[in-house]
């Protein structure tokens, strides 16, 4: 007799996504929440048309099979980038203070996917006019405790 695989047995694999509607874009959001990344790992090419950060991602992903198996919860560093970006304006975002950490809430996408708002704590905004929407999420490191060894906004 067989029995069905369980995402359980799965492998981990690190995540590799792209986002190139409004939909998909709130998955990326999801597993984006609560990242952190210093003010230092935001560039924009202007001549390649593309936005990156180099983000401290809590591994979402992971959180519930963590607590149940009684393991501490895990961050990843992850590359987002932003791909036919025209413009970029930020608000709240002070970029000459290089020891500022920020920590992102949010990607939004207004209904014409022209815009995409990267919503960041403490009224913090990096506002991204764009050509068409296409994002990618891509875990660059192996997963790392996360420091404070507890969930963001749990405190678990």
């Amino acid at each position: 007799m067989s029995e069905d695989a369980r995402f359980e047995d799965g492998r981990e694999v690190p995540l590799n996504l792209g986002a190139l509607d409004g939909e998909d874009l709130k998955v990326l959001s999801a597993l984006t929440q609560d990242a952190v990344f210093p003010v230092t790992e935001m560039t924009w090419r202007a001549k390649e048309r593309r936005f990156a950060v180099l983000l401290n991602r809590f591994r979402w992903e992971d959180a519930e099979n963590a607590r149940t198996r009684g393991r501490d919860v895990e961050r990843v560093q992850s590359l987002l980038v932003v791909e036919n970006v025209t413009k970029v304006a930020s608000q709240g975002v002070d970029r000459s203070d290089t020891d500022v950490i920020l920590a992102l809430l949010s990607i939004e996408t207004d209904d014409g996917a022209e815009e995409l708002t990267l919503t960041l704590a403490g009224d913090g905004a990096i506002r991204l006019s764009v050509d068409a929407l296409e994002v990618s999420l891509k875990d660059v490191t192996r997963p790392y405790l996360a420091p404070s060894k507890k969930t963001p906004d749990h405190g678990t």
